[in-house]
């Protein structure tokens, strides 16, 4: 049996969200259902689209982008944000989660959001969408994976500056994101027993603690007691050597100490195609790997490849969770 139709938020309106959902719905019809949740009076002019009231009325339109129309306030205007749209683009995730959670969509994916025009516009308390999508699932623990066809990384710091690295890395916080990626490997990715490849945080991980202690007082105890458990860790691995191609056949999943080690190769051996993957939701959330270039925005010069494989994902996910 197949999932439910994927539901694909607009985000915001004033990016190249709306070129995007026309684009992934030319290049996916017949292969992945999904509908956009927004508001029509944004997609570009031209774009076939349907109005529908439900996601299960999406397989009986294949010729035109199926919209669950959510009106915005204000007009359309490609690479200016307009606050006053930020509540209903909130409005729309809630929908889309509220969805997903009742099994009527089959998982969804983000299009780009701009937490300026939402903090603007309706106080936005949030660092980004994720966390927003933790707060709606009630959830604390979820952990942001970088998914492209050679490589899959998840980056156990995230967003905050190089120095802080340091005091962030607790073996609490990477055993909680080696946890949660070892089940969804099992649990949405079909993967029955999980290679998972460690990093350092130093050079060279630290040779034997001449170039930092991080690796033998944080990092090696908790891969020991993990691996007590039965989970396949190897590590921690030097950086510099676990991202080329014959070291990548050795694992399922990368697991990082900061952002740039984990996205910078992803980044680089496929820089559109990688995809945003949250995981420890007890919902489906992909997301283009991309922002909501402005400068572009209306120009039709959106590149909508990233979204395609968010698409396609998400669909594999939810097809292999029903």
């Amino acid at each position: 049996m197949s999932a439910a139709p994927i539901a694909l938020t607009i985000g915001e309106p004033a990016g190249i969200g709306p070129e995007l959902a026309g684009m992934a719905w030319q290049a996916l019809r017949g292969e992945v259902p999904f509908f956009l949740i927004g508001d029509p009076a944004h997609l570009p002019e031209g774009t076939d689209w349907v109005e529908i009231a439900a996601p299960d009325e999406v397989p009986a339109h294949p010729g035109a982008l199926p919209v669950l129309p959510h009106r915005f306030d204000g007009a359309r205007t490609p690479g200016h944000a307009q606050p006053a749209q930020a509540k209903g683009v909130i409005a729309v995730i809630e929908r889309a989660v509220a969805l997903a959670a009742s099994g009527k969509a089959g998982g969804i994916c983000t299009l780009p959001i701009h937490k300026q025009a939402l903090q603007e516009g309706a106080g936005f308390g949030f660092p980004g969408h994720t966390e927003f999508l933790a707060h709606l699932c009630d959830t604390t623990d979820v952990v942001m994976m970088l998914a492209g066809p050679e490589l899959r990384v998840v980056p156990v710091t995230i967003h905050i500056p190089l120095n802080e690295v340091k005091l962030a890395l607790t073996p609490e916080l990477l055993e909680t994101r080696i946890r949660i990626t070892h089940t969804a490997m099992r649990t949405q990715f079909g993967i029955v027993a999980p290679r998972l490849a460690v990093a350092g945080l130093n050079p060279h991980a630290g040779e034997g603690g001449r170039m930092g202690r991080e690796e033998i007082d944080v990092i090696a105890p908790v891969l020991d007691r993990l691996r007590a458990e039965g989970i396949d860790l190897i590590g921690p691995l030097s950086a510099d050597t676990m991202f080329h191609a014959a070291a990548r056949r050795g694992y399922d999943a990368a697991i990082c100490m900061y952002h740039d080690q984990a996205l910078i190769p992803i980044k680089t051996l496929d820089f559109d195609r990688g995809v945003n993957v949250t995981l420890g939701l007890p919902i489906i959330r992909t997301s283009p790997d991309h922002g909501t270039a402005f400068d572009i925005a209306g120009t039709g010069q959106a590149n909508p490849t990233s979204t395609i494989e968010a698409l396609r994902m998400a669909w594999r996910l939810a097809n292999a969770a029903s």
